[in-house]
This record gives C-alpha cells, structure tokens and sequence, in this order.
C-alpha cells in the first residue's frame, strides 16, 4: 500500500513537471521576453521541486528496500531449507518461461 501511494505521488509530480515544461516550450515562440522568462522560472522551480520530491522518495523506497532485504536474510538463514526450496521452484519456472521463447 505504501508503495502504491509512493508511486502515485512520483506520477502526479511528474505529470505536473511535464505540464509546466509543455506550457514553457508551447508558449516560448509566442510570448514576449519579460513573459517567456517568467514561463522558464516557473518551469526551473518546478524541476528543483520535483527533483527535490523524488529524491525524499527515492530515499524512502531505498530504505523500504533495505528493509524487506534484511527480513529476507534473516528468514533464509533461519530456514535454510524453505530459500533453497523458493530458489529452486523460482530457478525451475524462469527456464520454463526462457524455454518456451
């Protein structure tokens, strides 16, 4: 669930950086200077602002990332048998699938 909202909230950052640099280059050949300028401030702080946003994002899911690898480790040394198991069953279906290609 965490994931999903994290993922929705870089679509939404990213569509509002992609709406301000389309407004930026549609009006740039049509605008006075003083105009223009305004549009590429506007544009520049948006860029600042969402490179800022995926960056605490990306920190996030590292760190989630990290998490989830630890628990993984753990839960595999202390049943050795079960990872081996899932390694094997996980081995047998990804070359079935390269096989069938």
């Amino acid at each position: 669930m965490v994931k999903d909202a994290t993922s929705e909230h870089l679509r939404a950052e990213l569509k509002s950086l992609s709406d301000t640099l389309e407004e930026v280059l549609r009006g740039s050949a049509q605008k006075p200077k003083a105009e223009f300028e305004k549009l590429r401030t506007k544009a520049e702080s948006a860029l600042k602002d969402t490179r800022s946003r995926l960056g605490d994002s990306g920190e996030r899911l590292a760190e989630q990332t990290r998490v989830v690898a630890t628990k993984a480790d753990d839960y595999v040394h202390e049943n050795p048998w079960a990872g081996i198991g899932v390694g094997a069953v996980v081995g047998f279906i990804l070359g079935a699938l390269i096989t069938r290609r």
